[in-house]
């Protein structure tokens, strides 16, 4: 059967988006979503079908970080856009460009409450609350607007979600009025240049320092060679938040990697006498204390005036986009001779020490699964031991986004969807999703779509028996294990059942066997180690 062509609201909506460079959707086609699907075959979009509209916002997610597009993802009304509010949480707290698409009731039904299909009480609102903003649109026009001006949002100001609701009767309707001009992308002029005044005042300060330090946050994302440029001509070392791990290459000798949670790297910044911020709000989730407070002179660059002061006070604030305002501080700085005296190797050495003091089998665990992964891996996880207590300290990646995550929300059962979206958004590189097994069961289900999609995706599922991290904060507050200690499925044999490879691993040399035979047969590949039985 051919699909009918028929110039719906919802068909100039993807027109709009697919002018913008959309090639790949995600979500669940639905009853009152169809519309939104129509097009997709004329327009050459992808989509992609999850199997929970949790899992659809985290696969946009990790497509997003790849691609630098925003991740799309289309519900239907009532529970499946409720579903995936939960991805959007995590996109507006990590500062992720989302746009949600759903339907919402027909104009003059809102609030009837009369027992339609999904009827929800004010589905809007409910998206409102977690967005960056949320728009029901009244028109065909208002709808492609909304497009536009997502778009706007994302190009100059801080990228969060935002949820765009089209009413069914007008989803359904046929676009009038709708030309090629109006649906062309439009360019945005780039955020305003930096103050002059600060950028030299910052510059001043930073070729009188004797102990630079740079802290970049999330913002620094797109800003990685001006960075690396400006830490080289100051011979300052880097250190990283979790969503900042690889703007500098991880292996370049001024990194202190994505560390800035752990005691070491973080006083390392703390006592700079002169310390520069790129993109970050400093917030507890990323420090894992609850300030910085910072001893010496603060300078912080960051999108928004707002920023500049949140939780740790500027001496300098420079606002403006983090590219373009490093990129005039390196200006600023000129010429001048090479430093030394970072004190990288020192800090690195006890960031290691402190990591497996901290936690002795996830460091060492870490380690092993670290050193089979292939050098460009892309290592989706979750908030899970495995990661915080390990890999985000362990693993060292070249590139920005190289180990999708998210630090603040600290979600569960984001690897996997979030793998399976980098590998859409980013074919030619190796990709895995570690994640602990309490984890996985929140999004199992989506090794089915990795097979469906023909993707071949790498999982790695460390077993410790269920809530490790809730089993030791019962104990921490002398409550004995209580919904913690879970029933395991072979997870090798979940597998294969879902259509690709299981394998169970003890040792090192069998996990970097399987490694190595996961990414030679491809598809979807589980590997599974049970850490109370591997050997280190």
């Amino acid at each position: 059967m051919e699909t009918v062509t028929k110039r719906t609201t919802g068909w100039v909506v993807m027109e709009a988006l697919r002018g913008y460079g959309v090639d790949t959707v995600f979500g669940i086609p639905g009853t009152h979503n169809l519309e939104f699907y129509r097009p997709l075959p004329a327009l050459g979009i992808r989509p992609v079908t999850t199997r929970h509209e949790q899992g659809a916002g985290y696969g946009a997610d990790g497509w997003s970080l790849q691609t630098g597009m925003p991740g799309v993802v289309v519900t239907t009304s009532g529970p499946g856009l409720l579903n995936a509010l939960s991805a959007a949480g995590t996109a507006y707290c990590e500062s992720r460009p989302m746009i949600i698409l759903s339907p919402g009731p027909a104009r003059g039904s809102e609030f009837a409450d009369v027992g339609t299909l999904h009827e929800t009480k004010d589905q809007l609102a409910a998206a409102s609350a977690v967005v960056e903003w949320g728009r029901r649109v009244m028109s065909a026009a208002e709808a492609v607007t909304a497009v536009h001006d997502a778009f706007a949002l994302f190009a100059t100001g801080r990228p969060r979600p935002v949820y765009i609701e089209v009413p069914l009767d007008l989803l359904e309707q046929e676009a009038e009025g709708i030309t090629p001009d109006d649906l062309a992308a439009r360019a945005f002029p780039p955020a305003a240049a930096p103050s002059d005044d600060a950028v030299t005042e910052a510059a001043r300060l930073l070729n009188a320092a004797s102990d630079p330090v740079i802290l970049a946050g999330g913002g620094s994302r797109r800003a990685g060679a001006a960075l690396r440029a400006v830490a080289e001509r100051l011979g300052a070392p880097v250190v990283t938040t979790a969503n900042a791990k690889g703007v500098l290459d991880e292996n370049h000798p001024l990194s202190l990697g994505a560390n800035l949670r752990l005691a070491a790297a973080r006083d390392r910044a703390r006592d700079a006498d002169v310390l520069l911020v790129v993109g970050s709000k400093l917030g507890e989730a990323e420090l894992w204390v609850d300030r910085l407070d910072a001893r010496g002179t603060v300078i912080r660059i960051d999108l928004l005036p707002s920023q500049i002061d949140k939780n740790q006070k500027a001496d300098v604030g420079i606002v403006g986009d983090s590219a373009a305002s490093l990129s005039a501080l390196l200006t600023a700085l000129g010429d001048g001779p090479a430093r030394t005296g970072a004190r990288v190797a020192e800090t690195l050495d006890a960031v290691r020490a402190e990591v497996h003091e901290l936690s002795p089998v996830n460091a060492a665990l870490a380690e092993v699964i670290a050193s089979t992964l292939p050098a460009d891996a892309i290592v989706a996880t979750d908030s899970s031991q495995i990661a915080y207590w390990g890999l985000m300290n362990v693993l060292r990646v070249a590139k920005p986004n190289s180990m999708p995550y998210m630090a603040t929300y600290a979600t569960l059962g984001y690897a996997l969807p979030a793998a399976l979206g980098a590998r859409l958004g980013d074919p030619g590189r190796p990709v895995f999703a570690v994640t602990g097994d309490g984890a996985l069961m929140f999004s199992m289900q989506e090794m089915i779509t990795v097979v469906e999609q023909r993707l071949d995706v790498t999982v790695i599922v460390v077993d410790n028996g269920g809530y490790a991290e809730i089993r030791q904060n019962e104990a921490d507050a002398g409550i004995a294990p209580i919904g913690v200690d879970l029933v395991q499925p072979d997870w090798a044999a979940l597998g294969t059942a879902f259509g690709g490879t299981g394998r169970h691993v003890s040792s090192a040399g069998e996990l970097t066997a399987a490694v190595q035979q996961a990414q030679t047969a491809g598809g979807l590949q589980v590997i599974h180690l049970d850490q109370s039985t591997f050997a280190l």
